[in-house]
């Protein structure tokens, strides 16, 4: 190629590059204000959003999730974004290594969700079966979240209904959530009291594994974009040298 078609390349890509970044800085911004938002009034996020509770999100804290992805995705969008339009070698290299370690982050994680799913289940039931037995009835947003999603995901407790027993709820009503009863129609494998037997968590992976394909295409167009970002602010910092 000519010099002329070589540097109009060189801006195309320098153009879309800003225009990428400046997209994700908006995206990043926007889920940190939706973060904050949750954190401080977080039974208004459940009354619009709480038809869309039942998923895995719903035995982690979003707000801090919402707030940790919309920071890492702001840095990322500012790094892209000013190292492009002020041709920084120092900012476009930064930025190159946090999507290279985000990105060896996700394989990794990939990685020990597949072969390490027992594993992942034991840590979750010693962090949320104490939290369930000590906030559920006593934390408002709490409460709301797993009704909410025992009744979407038709389950009871992160394993199973005897992750209540001895709980604050259990001994204040001497009984398991109304949304542990009376399903219509009724579901498979009902207690001797009437209540299910089936955990969130148990069906939770049926329902990611019913979706597995859907999930596998879309983390695996994340990855196609964090290569093609890392190739392209290769390219910019490569070309900065010629220039």
């Amino acid at each position: 190629l000519s010099a002329g078609a070589k540097m109009g390349c060189f801006t195309f890509i320098k153009v879309m590059m800003i225009l990428f970044n400046l997209a994700i800085f908006l995206s990043g911004g926007t889920l940190l204000g939706v973060g904050i938002w949750v954190k401080v009034d977080g039974e208004s996020f459940l009354k619009i959003f709480g038809a869309l509770s039942s998923s895995i999100l719903q035995v982690v804290n979003v707000s801090y999730l919402l707030i940790v992805i919309g920071a890492i995705l702001l840095v990322i969008g500012f790094l892209g974004c000013c190292g492009a339009q002020k041709e920084s070698k120092c900012l476009l290299m930064m930025f190159f290594s946090v999507v290279l370690i985000i990105f060896i982050a996700e394989v990794a994680a990939a990685v020990v969700a597949l072969v390490f799913t027992g594993l992942a289940e034991t840590l979750l039931t010693g962090l949320v079966t104490p939290l369930l037995k000590e906030k559920y009835g006593v934390n408002d947003t709490f409460t709301q979240i797993w009704n909410v999603t025992m009744t979407e995901v038709h389950c009871c407790g992160l394993n199973n209904y005897t992750d209540f027993n001895n709980s604050y709820f259990y001994q204040t009503h001497s009984s398991y959530p109304r949304q542990c009863f009376g399903v219509s129609p009724p579901l498979s494998h009902p207690h001797l009291r009437g209540c299910l037997l089936q955990g969130c968590f148990g069906q939770i992976l049926k329902e990611i594994r019913t979706n597995a394909a859907v999930a596998g295409g879309v983390a695996a167009g994340i990855a196609a974009l964090e290569i093609a970002a890392m190739a392209v602010s290769m390219y910019l910092y490569c070309r900065l040298d010629e220039k």
